[in-house]
């Protein structure tokens, strides 16, 4: 039998995760295969991907007349079915859990992003999620912005494992490792156990080629957001050694690992697995959606390349600046990306009313 691509990446220490979830996915047995086939080791989702889900089909339709019969409105009815498939996802992934002691397995489930800008907001949501899906291998998903960064610390403080989202620049991927750092120590100085608490930092690659391209001549094309992750992988190292992580880790702090997203080629162009192939390091996450998991798994070529050549990725990064701002590129990026997650969970809202007037 062939060497399984997808599993070649755990030989460098990259887990592989998967950017989807809908009900017959979880039930039907297609999450259940890729875990035993392809060491699926985990599962984010969005409002765009429950938009789909919820409003692509009939097979959430006797959920769906259950729930109204009770009553509950759109945005009740939406976390009700949310909640159920995470919770389903989470027991499917609790083997990849335990055998991983807890550093995989792993199911994301977002905050409103409407709440994106509201602190106190945003942890009031997150508490609430993760009592009501009740699952160790649940992370809540918190938007990378400048009002997430307090919500993201205090969390951790408390013991909520985070999948910090909307990540584009390194000095902020370097705030919230920061904050992820103070939460362990908040907890720790309680004497409360810090061994447990898990968290990834999400951080978005194949949107800033798409961005920076037109801006940029045709040599640079397509490498700006592999240098950008490269870098941000150089900080990942330097923040997780040294004095103040060993004490923590001393604790059994567990690193907050980088996760690779918007990892599909927008360009085709590009060769469809460019952005797995060419971030494939120890300590890190790649989720993937279904169509670029599949094209790995068919002709994906692993190698140990997130390190490669850093000095071209910085000539890279300073080539770049000589036409477009960077830092301006990314806050663009990341108040576009609050605000489709928000068009999207506007979008979802109404697919799931449609689904309650036809129930």
């Amino acid at each position: 039998m062939a060497t399984n691509r997808l599993r070649q990446l755990n030989d460098f220490g990259q887990s592989v995760w998967l950017d989807y979830i809908r009900r017959d996915f979880v039930t039907g047995g297609g999450l259940a295969k890729l875990i035993l086939e392809d060491g699926l080791a985990g599962l984010t989702s969005n409002p765009a991907i429950f938009e789909k889900a919820i409003g692509g089909g009939n097979e959430y339709a006797p959920a769906v007349r259950a729930l109204k019969s009770k009553g509950a409105g759109a945005m009740a009815l939406y976390e009700a079915l949310a909640i159920e498939d995470i919770r389903g996802a989470s027991d499917l992934l609790k083997t990849a859990f335990k055998a991983s002691e807890g550093r995989d397995g792993y199911v994301s489930l977002e905050v409103s992003p409407f709440l994106a800008r509201d602190t106190a907001g945003t942890i009031n949501e997150a508490r609430r999620l993760w009592q009501a899906v009740a699952r160790p291998n649940l992370m809540i998903k918190v938007p990378g912005t400048a009002e997430g960064l307090q919500a993201i610390e205090t969390l951790l403080a408390e013991g909520i494992n985070v999948n910090v989202t909307l990540l584009f620049a390194r000095g902020m991927y370097e705030q919230v490792a920061a904050r992820y750092l103070a939460g362990l120590e908040r907890r720790a100085a309680q004497a409360a156990d810090i061994g447990h608490i898990a968290s990834v930092a999400s951080f978005f690659v194949s949107r800033i080629d798409s961005a920076v391209d037109p801006l940029v001549p045709e040599p640079l094309r397509g490498k700006t957001a592999i240098a950008n992750a490269r870098l941000a992988y150089e900080s990942f190292k330097r923040i997780f050694s040294g004095s103040r992580w060993d004490a923590l880790a001393a604790r059994g702090a567990r690193p907050q690992r980088l996760l690779w997203a918007s990892t599909s080629t927008k360009d085709p162009a590009y060769r469809d697995v460019m952005y797995v192939e060419e971030l494939i390091g120890s300590n890190t996450v790649n989720t993937l959606p279904p169509a670029t998991l599949d094209a790995f798994r068919d002709h994906g070529q692993p190698r140990a390349s997130l390190e490669e050549d850093l000095g071209a990725a910085r000539a890279t990064l300073e080539a770049v600046g000589r036409h477009v701002s960077l830092d301006q590129v990314t806050d663009k990026l990341t108040e576009d990306g609050v605000k489709l997650f928000a068009d999207a969970f506007d979008k979802l809202l109404k697919a799931v009313e449609a689904a309650r007037a036809a129930a």
